[in-house]
């Protein structure tokens, strides 16, 4: 097997131009499967990063109808109410309800301004609870807490510039709201998430005051008592909010999801993309084989003198067949290896710029069952190419052969 592969590699370094040529299928074929799959699963993880809540434990309802771009609850035929949170709160499997409401605002500083999202922070023994669902730490300064007027928490991208002030928001400086004037109290750990980098936090009734959306709720975050009873939970709120709402089933007005379902349902959009562009480049890996097919049936015809010696000196045919066979395997492996560089390189570099383009913070990650299986697949797609040319030299007469 050794002999096998030496010679192989003897005849393809002598390939001339035309021979290579036929490798651009393979090529271009395994660097899109490459570089798709890696891209796809960089964007998976940057999506997912986007959401900003790790418990399981929680489920979020959001009233439905007409909805436009914007914050949860924004252009909704029918906001959710207070009224709706205390039913909800009233069930037995649930554990507590907070409100949030995320209006739009406009934030002044170094005389310049800017639109955004402002949250608004529950206060008491709920407090604590919206903490640590939305993972919030200062980076800066502190968190608020309860009885803190005219204070506001900022994002982490106010503290690197990146909200288009053009200067950085700093622990004490003073910033405008919606023409009121608040104290910035502390800057929170960067999340790398474009929503949560780029929110201001304030407590719910300053806040409602300064928006005035009075008993409408944009959000409502239920958290469940036992994890195994979300499905059911899920169930008795989608009840009783058609009761409150005065709805039937397939008439809501509203949706109740659970953070699992919501990723289950972004990332089989993904995947599914990323299975139909793989598709369409295993075509180009299709084209590269029928081209090796087509360049190991000529390198038969070309050596044919070269195989008549090799039978006259004593090679059988499973010795002729398998130096075909592998050096058409080789000529597959070469341009899948090639591809694999591009497509590691364009997985890379394009995760990178997915970062920069919705602000997440995800490392771009080199999977080595991917190159291995991508060389292992370009190595069997040209093997399997150069069996037919294989055999048709294997069967070559030798006595012709050398008259060839």
């Amino acid at each position: 097997m050794k002999d096998y592969f030496s010679l192989a590699f003897g005849n393809l370094r002598h390939r001339g131009v035309r021979s290579w040529l036929t490798l651009l299928g393979i090529f271009i074929g395994i660097m899109a499967v490459v570089s798709l799959i890696s891209l796809g699963n960089g964007l998976k993880v940057a999506v997912n990063s986007q959401f900003g809540v790790s418990t399981t434990e929680v489920i979020t309802v959001q009233a439905g109808g007409i909805t436009f771009a914007g914050p949860p609850g924004s252009g909704v035929a029918k906001s959710l109410t207070i009224e709706d949170m205390d039913r909800i709160e009233e069930l037995s499997s649930v554990e507590r309800v907070i409100r949030r409401n995320i209006p739009t605002g406009k934030l002044e500083f170094n005389d310049r301004a800017i639109f955004g999202l402002v949250m608004n922070i529950p206060d008491g023994v709920n407090r604590k609870f919206a903490y640590e669902v939305l993972e919030v730490e200062a980076e800066s300064g502190r968190l608020l807490k309860d009885g803190d007027l005219n204070k506001v928490v900022l994002g982490y991208n106010f503290y690197v510039d990146k909200v288009g002030l053009d200067k950085v928001v700093r622990v004490g400086d003073k910033v405008l709201i919606q023409n009121k004037s608040f104290e910035v109290l502390g800057i929170t750990q960067k999340k790398g998430s474009f929503i949560f980098d780029n929110l201001v936090h304030m407590n719910e009734e300053p806040l409602k005051d300064l928006m005035g959306y009075g008993d409408d709720v944009d959000l409502i975050v239920v958290q469940v008592k036992d994890k195994d009873l979300m499905e059911k939970t899920k169930e008795d709120i989608e009840k009783v909010l058609r009761k409150t709402r005065d709805v039937k089933v397939g008439e809501e007005d509203f949706e109740v999801s659970t953070p699992e379902a919501a990723l289950e349902t972004v990332n089989g959009i993904i995947a599914g993309v990323q299975a139909f562009i793989v598709l369409i480049a295993s075509i180009s890996i299709l084209v590269g084989s029928l081209g090796i097919v087509n360049t190991m049936t000529t390198s038969v015809l070309e050596r044919k003198k070269e195989i008549g010696i090799m039978k006259a000196v004593g090679a059988r045919n499973v010795d002729i067949f398998y130096q075909f066979f592998i050096e058409s395997g080789l000529l597959g492996l070469v341009g899948g290896l090639v591809g694999v560089i591009f497509g590691i390189a364009i997985g890379f570099f394009g995760t990178i710029g997915i970062n920069g383009f919705i602000g997440s913070e995800v490392v771009p990650e080199i999977s080595i069952y991917l190159i291995f299986f991508s060389l292992l697949g370009s190595f069997l797609v040209g093997a399997i190419s150069g069996i037919v040319p294989a055999m048709k030299a294997a069967r070559e007469n030798p006595v012709e052969a050398l008259r060839g």
